[in-house]
């Protein structure tokens, strides 16, 4: 009788093989990986940097690298692209991990830059070498480099870089939501895009607090959005938007009125919470139309299911998928036709109520919204100013709605009315307090003098 399956003592000598040759590509990489790890905790950044140049680019032998050079022969050997590839990527996040624990920003981009050695396009008589300068330039020619670009980024000044990486905070999510990537892009993803949020809800708080204040134009913080002048008047309205009940409030009071109901019940009940208080009838009508065909088929197997927590984070995040991408790679039908119906700001609070119900879906949706930038970068920044609209708007919609942040609005005129309309917003001012970014404890009041 013939058995299905080998014993392991009787592996065909192909698997056995492949086998050791993983194990060694592996113990290789693990020493490589030593190597970079002992150096940039020891080093100086400029001797680190010339020692990853000498291993990975000019692959030339030195008093310290002997091991690691060795161990880089056996996987460039072994004729693995993608190994090789994932041992490039991986030492470079060690790298900037490090850096950027240490707040050592200036070495990140230098570390970017070796990529630009004229050596790794020359031609050579070695195979080997032969073989590492065309796996570096396909390197440098793929995604993987690209995602390595925006650690770099962060402190270039706006306008010199592309429209798509001043939002880089969000291209960042990607990197860090993905299993497959190394643990070390990962962490180091997610900690940049928190510090770039952090600065950006910090700097838009005392922006908005010091423009209003009787000093000279040179004490006013730059101005951290694209808005221009506008940006005041936009925070205005947005904190105007609460009305007597704040979208929070809402969102809890829905939470309650939904515990414990059946499934098909919860999904007619999200339907009104999400276009309650929307004043475009245009964009009420589309929504209505598209999101009822889309929830009606939702995940009818739970119909009769009671809700849960898991049914709520897979349920938002599909509504947001609907509103956003649903394939992370162009936007959807229903996100071109709503940007149609009404401003940014409609849409971006319709995001908004999403996240207040199931706080979990943020990370999907900052997901989702990095597709959309990746989406509309290959297109001209002059094509894009609707986009660029829509994401100044996110990010300030998001901020003033952070649990670290709050903002409100301070009559400066006892005759108008409590609830201000957006012609009256002049006759307000903006009062913002959060906490520190870099002392989590300290709460800064951020408010001018009023006269």
């Amino acid at each position: 009788m013939s058995r299905d399956v080998l014993s392991d003592g009787h592996k065909p000598e192909s698997i056995v093989k492949r086998r050791k040759t993983e194990q060694s590509v592996h113990h290789a990489q693990d020493l490589i990986y030593r190597f970079l790890l002992d150096i940039v905790k020891k080093s100086p950044p400029e001797d680190v940097l010339q020692e990853f140049k000498r291993l990975f680019i000019y692959y030339e032998p030195d008093a310290t690298n002997t091991i690691a050079l060795h161990e880089l022969s056996n996987i460039i050997f072994f004729n693995n692209e993608e190994e090789f590839k994932n041992t490039l990527k991986r030492s470079c996040y060690i790298l900037i991990n490090n850096w950027d624990a240490a707040r050592n920003y200036k070495p990140i981009k230098d570390l970017v830059e070796l990529f630009n050695d004229l050596k790794i396009s020359q031609s050579t008589l070695s195979p080997t070498l032969s073989r590492l300068r065309k796996w570096l330039f396909n390197f440098v020619n793929s995604k993987d480099f690209q995602d390595i670009k925006l650690f770099s980024l962060r402190h270039e000044e706006p306008s010199k870089v592309h429209w798509s990486q001043r939002y880089t905070s969000y291209l960042l999510v990607p990197q860090y939501v993905d299993l497959s990537n190394p643990v070390e892009q990962r962490e180091a993803a997610r900690a940049v895009s928190q510090k770039m949020k952090e600065r950006f809800k910090f700097d838009l708080a005392m922006y908005t607090a010091r423009s209003q204040s009787a000093i000279s134009k040179e004490s006013i913080p730059k101005n951290p959005t694209n808005l221009g002048d506008d940006v005041l008047r936009v925070v205005k309205v947005i904190i105007a938007k609460r009305g007597r009940f704040s979208y929070k409030n809402l969102a809890n009071i829905f939470l309650s009125q939904t515990n414990n109901i059946l499934y098909k019940d919860f999904k007619k009940s999200l339907q009104n919470y999400l276009i309650f208080a929307i004043e475009n009838p245009a964009f009420v009508e589309t929504l209505n139309l598209k999101l009822s065909e889309k929830l009606d088929a939702l995940y009818q197997d739970y119909d009769d299911h009671l809700l849960d927590s898991a049914l709520l984070l897979r349920t938002c995040n599909r509504i947001i998928e609907y509103v956003t991408t649903e394939n992370y790679q162009e936007p959807s039908s229903l996100f071109i036709l709503l940007i149609s119906k009404g401003s940014p700001l409609t849409l971006v609070l319709l995001l908004l109520k999403i996240v207040l119900i199931c706080k979990n879906s943020r990370t999907h949706l900052e997901t989702c919204i990095a597709g959309l930038i990746e989406y509309y970068q290959h297109y001209p920044e002059e094509d894009c100013q609707w986009m660029i609209g829509f994401m100044e708007i996110f990010n300030i919609t998001f901020a003033i709605y952070a649990d670290n942040v709050q903002y409100n609005l301070i009559k400066m005129n006892e005759k108008i009315p409590d609830e201000p309309s957006e012609e009256a917003l002049e006759a307000y001012r903006v009062f913002s307090q959060l906490k520190s970014i870099n002392e989590p404890e300290v709460t800064l009041e951020i408010e001018e003098k009023l006269e």
